[in-house]
């Protein structure tokens, strides 16, 4: 049988990888006193996504970035803060999904309970050694402070 006139519908059983549970972001979230950076990192071999857990501490920030390369979706899990562009400065609460096009600036700011979120983006390709005289492309990480 076929799904949608495609490839014909894995049978249960097949060779192929399993989908498995990653992390429980409520009980994660759920902790106290937890540091600020990442909380968590998808690490599993033969991933075609990054993702990330987040944690930035009441009042802290991740000052103005631009990420030239990747596309990111940011879900706020827990807490409040704000998210600042060019055309302003948006409110984020837990639950709150937000498109990151890539070459966008943006700033976030966490809010008295601090901001914990989760962001999923392609996977970044490996570093590589280019020709002497060639221009590494921007890293587009955000400083932290």
């Amino acid at each position: 049988m076929t799904a949608g006139g495609g490839d014909p519908t894995p049978e249960y059983g097949d060779d192929g990888p399993l989908p498995r549970m990653l992390c429980d972001t409520a009980a994660l979230t759920a902790i106290e006193d937890v540091p600020a950076g990442a909380l968590w990192r998808l690490a599993e071999a033969g991933r075609q996504l990054d993702a990330n857990v987040v944690r930035i501490p009441p009042g802290r920030q991740v000052d103005t970035h631009r990420e030239p390369d990747l596309d990111v979706l940011l879900l706020v899990l827990a807490g409040e803060g704000s998210l600042t562009a060019p055309d302003g400065t948006q409110p984020l609460r837990a639950g709150t999904l937000t498109w990151l096009p890539h070459g966008s600036t943006r700033a976030l700011a966490a809010g008295i309970q601090g901001l914990t979120y989760l962001t999923v983006h392609r996977r970044r390709p490996g570093m590589g050694i280019k020709p002497s005289g060639t221009e590494a492309p921007s890293a587009g990480r955000p400083r932290r402070q």
